[in-house]
Parts: structure tokens; sequence; C-alpha cells
């Protein structure tokens, strides 16, 4: 199970390279939507399987304020440290 920040960042890495299917440099900064072109709905059945992998639930508007794979790292760590 990932707890360390460089844990979650290697799992979100990873389940986002599956998600896309082709080669992409990844970095914090990386605008999930805009760099990436994934689509709302890629987005929430990606953001579910961090949500599974950390046992975690993002709520709703803490996912609107993600916009980048630094944020979303910074939620999941978040999240996972106030259980």
């Amino acid at each position: 199970m990932a707890n360390s920040e460089e844990q979650i960042r290697s799992l979100v890495f990873d389940a986002l390279r599956a998600a896309l299917g082709r080669p992409v440099e990844l970095s914090d900064d990386t605008n999930i939507t805009e760099g990436l072109g994934l689509d709302s709905v890629a987005v929430m059945d990606f953001v579910m399987e961090i949500e599974d992998a950390l046992d975690i639930s993002i709520p709703l508007d803490r996912i609107a304020e993600v916009k980048t794979i630094g944020d979303l790292i910074a939620t999941a760590r978040d999240l996972k440290g106030n259980r």
C-alpha cells in the first residue's frame, strides 16, 4: 500500500501511463486534462483507480480543485494522512 509521497507519485504516474496507453513524459506540473488530453470520464475512471489503490475517497469538491498531477498527489497524500 502506498503511503509516502514518492509511493503515491509512482502509483499515479504508472496508472496514468496505463490509462493513456502511450509513452508520455509526466511531471508534477503536468495538467491532467489539457496536458494529457483526458476527458472528464477518463479522469473520473483514473481517479477511481487511485482511490481504490490507496483506499481513500476524494470528495467531488476536492477533485474539482485538482488540475495537475502534483495537485492529485498532494490531495491523495493529505487524505491518506487524515485517515
